[in-house]
């Protein structure tokens, strides 16, 4: 699984010209599955996520996790996450999940922020076409991908 981790002062979707969901301050977090991809790694991913310390502290250092903080999370799925590009200005997205595995593993990634999260998240809409708006701030953008756990 690969995401990126966005910090963000607010984030939405929109499915058909319709808000699908919409948070605050807290985390975007757009999520890629591929056809290697375990229940062990999204419940890695979904912990990690929760935990990572990139939000301030009242000394204005990145110290405190969107649960400390009782942020908020918005998951979108993007199988471009795993784009091949070294052949040819094409991308190839051989490596996605199908929807058979990705959906399940989605959804459990999602289960599992919100139990670690204490509370509901946001989600968009698997394998829709969406619009994604959102304020970075800092900007805070990361890149984690459970093949390369460190």
């Amino acid at each position: 699984m690969r995401v990126v981790v966005q910090r963000v002062t607010n984030a939405s979707v929109e499915v058909q010209s319709k808000c699908k969901a919409k948070i605050g301050n807290g985390l975007l977090v757009l999520v890629g599955i591929e056809e290697s991809d375990t229940l062990d790694d999204a419940v890695w991913l979904a912990r990690k996520i929760v935990n990572l310390r990139i939000f301030n502290d009242s000394e204005g250092i990145m110290n405190l996790s969107v649960k400390d903080i009782d942020g908020e999370v918005l998951v979108v799925s993007q199988f471009t996450l795993h784009a091949l590009t070294k052949k040819g200005n094409r991308p190839s997205y051989i490596r996605a999940a199908k929807p058979e595995l990705a959906i399940p593993l989605y959804e459990a990634f999602q289960n599992e922020i919100a139990k670690e999260l204490g509370k509901q998240i946001q989600s968009g809409v698997f394998g829709a076409h969406m619009q994604v708006m959102l304020i970075n701030d800092g900007p805070v953008t990361i890149i984690i991908d459970t093949k390369a756990k460190e």
